[in-house]
């Protein structure tokens, strides 16, 4: 009935924003409320399923290129035949994980899990490397950033109509999931500060076809650090992060596949880990902006 009335409104204005609005203020508060639930549900699920994709996709790198994905552990490409076998079980850990992100089935503790080890693998593994090597590493910087905001994503995911758990160890480390949100926000005001101090290397990376690349590499570090700082103060954080994955989306497209097609084979399938970390982030961004104001996240009637 709902839908019929509003197809009703649609055919009686030329301007199908304006027949929305009107139809909106004419229904019920109950009409409005369950279009609202599905869409927190319908963005919800996007994002897990973006994110899904990410942890998956991850793992079939491994299949098609060699060693542990720096964007896993660095410096491990060179594996021991007797060894290998680290390899196809990581990649069976994320491509299963990823794949029951994305069914949306039995995921939380799996995501709560991989929200720890990625958080160490970002401690123990990317950090120590980027030290050594120094800060003008940029590809070290990238990936960095990259793992340090999987991980939050990994907490969120983990929340997301979320039962609480009933083994101590996995309430211990639940208590954990609030710091998801700023380990994405510490990667986006990385990335923007990047655009910001190194201009013009980055406004490189801008496709040829997209004419100004410096005002859209500014433009861009202008929107992450707006979200950034609006995850950190809490002000207008579900409208400024539905934004900001409209953004990353739009980066998806134009330039992360312009490169992952134009050039597959770069450093061994890197720009296609662009494509699926973009994707991820666009995600993470969607499920903050369906979270309330005290930083818990939303659950949506089934």
């Amino acid at each position: 009935m709902a839908f019929a009335g509003f197809c009703r409104a649609f055919s009686l204005h030329r301007s199908a924003p304006y027949a929305y609005l009107q139809w909106i203020h004419t229904q019920p508060p109950q009409i409005i409320s369950k279009l609202n639930i599905q869409i927190v549900k319908h963005l919800l699920a996007t994002g897990r399923i973006f994110f899904g994709i990410c942890i998956a996709g991850i793992g079939i790198l491994h299949f098609l290129y060699p060693g542990i994905r720096p964007i896993i552990v660095p410096n491990l490409t060179n594996i021991p035949s007797g060894l290998y076998w680290i390899v196809y079980l990581t990649a069976l850990i994320l491509i299963i994980t990823g794949l029951l992100i994305i069914i949306g089935k039995k995921f939380h503790n799996l995501s709560l899990i991989m929200g720890v080890v990625f958080l160490a693998l970002f401690l123990f593994a990317h950090l120590p490397v980027f030290l050594a090597a120094g800060p003008d590493n940029s590809d070290l910087w990238v990936k960095l950033n990259k793992v340090l905001a999987l991980s939050g994503g990994f907490f969120l995911v983990s929340t997301i109509n979320a039962p609480r758990p009933r083994n101590r160890i996995l309430l211990s480390l639940y208590k954990l999931t609030p710091i998801g949100i700023y380990l994405f926000a510490m990667m986006l005001y990385n990335f923007s500060v990047a655009h910001m101090v190194n201009l013009t290397g980055v406004s490189h990376l801008v496709p040829k076809y997209i004419p100004f690349p410096k005002f859209w590499t500014f433009i861009g570090g202008i929107a992450l650090m707006g979200s950034a700082i609006s995850i950190f103060t809490g002000y207008k954080t579900r409208k400024i992060t539905l934004l900001i994955a409209a953004v990353l989306f739009i980066w998806l497209l134009s330039l992360h596949m312009y490169y992952a097609i134009l050039y597959p084979q770069w450093k061994e399938g890197e720009n296609f880990v662009g494509v699926i970390t973009c994707m991820a982030f666009c995600g993470i961004a969607l499920i903050i902006s369906q979270r309330r104001p005290d930083n818990t996240p939303v659950s949506i009637p089934s």
